[in-house]
């Protein structure tokens, strides 16, 4: 508890509630958290605001902004569903305070709830006791598409059915909590909830403290524990699938990867050999002993389900037949959630548990029976229509309740002909006020409907469930549904100890657990993208130096001096050679190079390049530090608010200059802060490779015999090599000396030579599939193009000699991905002597 305070102090924060809950008006009948029935705010939030009212109100709202500042510098972001691209993650500035004793009960009602899911889907997939004793019509059972009969019989590996079970709640007009929706599928938002309560107590620490919280990482702790321990060996490799950077909650789902230590895979990552899952790295195949699936299971296997999906596993069912790989959720477990079983959860509570439901759900009225068919018709007016399955009703969304007194006549008498005519679609259900809870609006206090998830994981040791949760507010005042959309905010869920907290983390302090120093084996697909990240990077930055190299030249342009005319004009065409800009129809060379910067038309454009980094990027979202997509985003930002926009040569110029420097912002993190495993390999290997496939299109282009020494001197400004160039040579530019330096020289870091060296390193600390000595073809192709150019002098260096390496180069690409990328059938599986474990 907190200390008690001084009158004085006490009078302030009586003055400070009062001015702060001055327009605080709960709706009428409605539940409210701050403000109990009694009409007297609840002690534990007045608690609360004493205990934040020890800052002042400027220093709140500091601390307010710290924390929206956090959420946008670490990515945390969303999609509502047709989002084109994310939002930054809405968090409500006050948490949702549940008291202790009243979350026992929630806690017991939930783990009640789980265990009685548990039971059903294993008798509706087993033996089928409850539909052939009359408990359960099997109509509402085989009628949900969620219902998989090609899994009837199959127990799943691991003999359980829900690991992560999460429920939807609110408060009934009595007050008492009611299931509004059970989660079964592949529950979403526990990341969210991780991600609000790491904010919220980093911007408040002290009060997290006074307040006595309890601790998230528990529950993260055992569900990684439960999981493992499912697994048939004791180094279990663990995946999250999940249907790609698309799907709304991909940031969740590449945050929860990193913070567990799960290996984050698509289906495509993923492929079936002997009635075994395996993930295609570049190892080879390795083994996949469980896959927590945020997909759904229609689209898990495309042999067996939906036969357009791309998501999923092909021969996945097989696997789980042969006991193969374990399931988080098991499949077909989304019957679960259809509402048309919600209306048998009392009975079957009362037969399967022998006891009353703890947490009572909406009262729900499944129109498929005859007698409560007639019933929801009588009384349309009173109820909220939903579909039996998810389906949608009317013209509606699916998924969305319809209140029929909120339906014209028409609607309405469309609607119970349908209802009539196939009842076992529909349900009617009690129309659902939600309960409100403070929000903090412009200084305010606001009361706004909300919606409380909960989580429980299933363990050796029984079910436990998350002290906490993810809560979502809506910004409207008569909301009956809350979905993550524009106006939606999302709230910490504060469960309040009677007593001091201990400090739980998930680092481990066994001493005997295994240390690691690699994230472990790296699938193909991140390799992949990494490697196409750090080419794209380095194809931007190499156009960001002609833009740059052009602006400056147009700038300082000289008339009396004709090569300089020409030198630019030569640059400029470089931009249609690369895609870059359109070819030159009378545009001048000041459009042209803005174009090259900023047109989101032309795929060799920098803003083109960049938001094909993003693209990359996205898919290894887990992989790379917070500050790596920050400035990614920072970059696409930058270059996009000027599309369309008429710039001088000076403007060009400080546009390319700063971008540059982002991108060598990124360079630096990815030489300082990236672990040196396989993944900075292949990243730093897609640089090197494009930095010297981009310097031989220099060098050819402008040391032909006849160039004009400001062509030279462009060269040597593209590849940042003047003072070098000058500090060693004072007689002036020449043909020779300049392709010796960007070509040859091993010793200039922008040369072919020094990234056909750092190749060579590259490739030597990557895994081989075959300990038999020989080399694999990546390996002798760099070899052979570094001989090939350590041999060469630079008197006897042409164009000709030139392409050949650059198209080596390309060719060393090729067989990169063709041996380390491994997608399609015919993946490679390692020596059983040799590659990564």
């Amino acid at each position: 508890m907190a200390p008690r305070v001084s009158t004085a102090k006490a009078q302030i924060l009586s003055s400070r509630l009062r001015e702060l809950t001055a327009d605080y008006r709960p709706l009428v009948d409605i539940p409210d958290e701050f403000v109990g029935p009694s009409g007297a705010p609840r002690p534990h939030w007045l608690r609360f605001f004493e205990a934040l009212f020890e800052h002042g109100p400027e220093e709140i709202e500091r601390r307010f902004g710290t924390a929206d500042r956090h959420i946008r510098e670490a990515g945390v972001s969303y999609r509502a569903y047709g989002d084109l691209s994310e939002r930054t993650w809405p968090l409500s500035h006050l948490p949702l305070l549940i008291e202790a004793r009243e979350w026992q009960e929630i806690a017991e009602g939930i783990e009640q709830r789980a265990g009685l899911l548990e039971a059903i889907a294993a008798d509706i997939y087993g033996p089928g006791r409850l539909i052939a004793d009359g408990d359960l019509p099997a109509a509402a059972v085989t009628g949900s598409p969620e219902f998989l009969h090609s899994l009837s019989h199959v127990r799943p590996p691991g003999g359980k059915y829900l690991h992560l079970y999460a429920a939807d709640l609110g408060r009934g007009p009595d007050g008492r909590w009611w299931v509004l929706g059970d989660r079964t599928q592949a529950p979403s938002g526990t990341g969210y909830a991780l991600a609000n309560r790491l904010v919220l107590s980093r911007a408040f620490p002290t009060l997290y403290g006074d307040m006595n919280v309890e601790r998230l990482a528990p529950f993260f702790q055992s569900f990684r524990s439960g999981l493992a321990g499912l697994a048939q060996r004791s180094d279990a490799r663990i995946c999250l699938l999940t249907p790609g950077p698309f799907n709304e909650t991909y940031f969740e789902q590449a945050y929860l990867a990193r913070y567990l230590g799960f290996l984050l895979v698509e289906g495509a990552d993923l492929t079936m050999r002997e009635n075994q899952v395996h993930v295609r790295t570049i190892a080879g195949l390795k083994r996949a002993d469980v896959i927590w699936r945020r997909i759904d299971s229609d689209y898990a296997d495309p042999l067996e389900l939906n036969a357009h999906s791309k998501l999923g596993v092909p021969g996945l069912i097989e696997a789980v037949r042969e006991n193969g790989v374990v399931l988080a959720n098991a499949l077909g477990t989304g019957v679960l959630e259809t509402p048309a079983l919600m209306s048998f959860m009392p009975r079957l509570c009362q037969r399967v548990l022998g006891e009353a439901l703890l947490l009572p759900n909406i009262a729900t009225w499944w129109c498929g029976q005859p007698a409560e068919r007639k019933d929801v018709i009588r009384h349309i007016d009173e109820m909220a229509i939903a579909g039996a399955f998810g389906n949608p009703v009317l013209d509606f969304p699916a998924n969305q309740s319809v209140v029929g007194a909120s339906l014209t006549p028409e609607q309405k008498q469309r609607l119970v002909g349908e209802i009539e005519t196939r009842g076992v679609d529909f349900v009617g259900q009690e129309v659902v006020n939600l309960s409100t809870t403070p929000m903090w609006i412009d200084g305010h206090l606001i009361p706004r409907p909300f919606v409380l998830r909960v989580y429980a994981t299933q363990t050796a040791d029984g079910w436990k469930v998350m002290p906490g949760g993810f809560c979502r507010i809506s910004d409207r005042a008569d909301a009956r549904a809350v979905s993550m959309g524009a106006g939606v905010k999302s709230a910490d869920v504060w469960v309040l100890s009677e007593k001091p907290v201990e400090m739980v983390s998930l680092l481990p302090t066994d001493e005997t657990v295994r240390i690691r120093r690699i994230m472990g084996v790296l699938p193909s697909r991140a390799a992949d993208n990494l490697f196409w990240l750090g080419r794209y990077l380095e194809r931007a930055e190499a156009t960001l130096r002609l833009i740059r190299s052009l602006a400056g030249r147009l700038t300082e342009a000289d008339p009396r001096i004709a090569d300089a005319g020409i030198t630019a004009s030569r640059l400029a065409g470089l931009f249609v050679a690369w895609g870059a800009a359109p070819p030159n129809t009378g545009v001048d060379t000041v459009a042209l190079a803005a174009t090259a910067l900023h047109s989101d038309d032309q795929y060799g454009s920098v803003l083109s390049l960049i938001r094909d980094a993003r693209r990359a990027a996205s898919f290894i979202r887990e992989r790379l530090s917070p500050d790596t997509w920050r400035l990614i985003n920072q970059l696409d930002a930058l270059l996009a608010q000027d599309n369309g926009v008429a710039l001088t040569e000076t403007e060009i110029f400080e546009r390319a200059d700063v971008a540059l420097r982002r991108l060598a912002a990124i360079a630096g993190l990815g030489q300082e802060n990236m672990n040196r495993g396989a993944g900075w390999h292949f990243f730093d290997a897609g640089r090197r490779i494009e930095r010297a496939v981009d310097t031989c299109r220099f060098a050819r282009y402008f040391t032909s015999r006849e160039a004009p020494a400001d062509d030279l001197d462009a060269l040597l400004d593209l590849i940042d090599s003047q003072i070098t160039y000058r500090s060693r040579y004072l007689m002036g530019v020449a043909v020779s000396t300049v392709r010796d330096m960007v070509v040859l020289d091993p010793f200039n870091p922008r040369s072919v030579a020094f990234q056909v060296e750092r190749l060579v390193e590259h490739l030597e600390k990557l895994p081989v599939l075959n300990e038999d000595g020989m080399l694999e073809t990546p390996r002798r192709l760099v070899l052979a193009l570094a001989a090939e150019i350590a041999t060469s002098v630079a008197a006897q260096l042409d164009n000709d000699r030139i392409l050949a390496f650059e198209q080596n180069l390309l060719g060393l690409a090729d067989a990169i991905a063709q041996r380390y990328f491994l997608q399609g059938p015919h993946a490679a599986r390692a020596d059983k002597s040799g590659g990564l474990a």
